[in-house]
């Protein structure tokens, strides 16, 4: 009887795995190729990000999240993160990474991550999440720039204000990275301990005609892609820097 349920049980998360990450296998990090397919689902992930920024820096229960803009060093933006659940859970997205130039006050970008993790225990459901991560300090900058970061374990994350009294609470953070998300239309804090935040290298390469790191498209700036125009002036007007 066990044997039975066991092979039940594997079944069941096995199916569940091509479901989850069949149509979103850009989730699972890992160096990929590039293709056709990755610089138009690029693009549009630039877009789509430019989008989610707007709607957080219009939202007047986003105080906290303006306010913490005008002192970040980098922005994370997925503008998708899927989560489902049965038997195990499993979350995952793909996003874009920008940092501020400290000389020259503006942003400079985007690289391309994928953000998931995997939960165990006996749950059902799912959901899709925007998710905006802000990184406050050169540290966690730093940890985003490599080919992969586990958050909370190799950089410190915590959850930002959202609400009444949000702008008295961003004076106590002192966390790296500060996390902010949108579900079903509600705004609010989202905890990512243990999410991995890993380089989408097919992406990158697709987006910028070569093979390029995260490191020569934000930091050695060797490259730019004049199409993420728009997602550079929508950060650079939300943290108040130059245009």
């Amino acid at each position: 009887m066990r044997k039975g349920i066991s092979r039940l049980s594997i079944c069941c998360v096995t199916v569940f795995c091509v479901l989850l990450f069949g149509p979103f296998g850009a989730f699972l990090p890992g160096p990929a190729p590039a293709s056709c397919d990755d610089g138009v689902q690029a693009r549009q992930l630039v877009e789509k990000a430019r989008m989610t920024l707007e709607s957080f820096a219009a939202a007047r229960e986003m105080e906290g999240f303006r306010n913490l803009m005008k002192d970040a060093r980098g922005i994370f933006v997925s503008p998708q993160v899927l989560r489902g659940a049965f038997i195990f859970g499993a979350s995952g997205g793909s996003g874009v990474f920008m940092v501020r130039d400290k000389n020259k006050g503006d942003w400079v970008g985007p690289a391309f991550y994928t953000i998931g993790e995997v939960s165990f225990g006996l749950q059902i459901g799912g959901d899709a999440s925007e998710v905006v991560l802000l990184a406050m300090t050169q540290r966690g900058v730093t940890a985003l720039l490599s080919s992969s970061v586990k958050l909370g374990a190799d950089i410190g994350i915590a959850v930002g204000p959202v609400g009444a009294g949000a702008d008295a609470a961003t004076a106590n953070l002192s966390a790296d990275i500060i996390s902010f998300s949108r579900s079903k239309g509600l705004y609010g804090g989202v905890s990512l301990e243990g999410a991995v935040v890993a380089v989408r290298d097919g992406l990158n390469n697709a987006y910028y005609g070569k093979s390029v790191s995260p490191s020569d498209i934000l930091i050695a700036r060797s490259v730019k892609n004049d199409q993420a125009a728009a997602l550079r002036s929508m950060v650079t007007k939300i943290a108040g820097g130059k245009h």
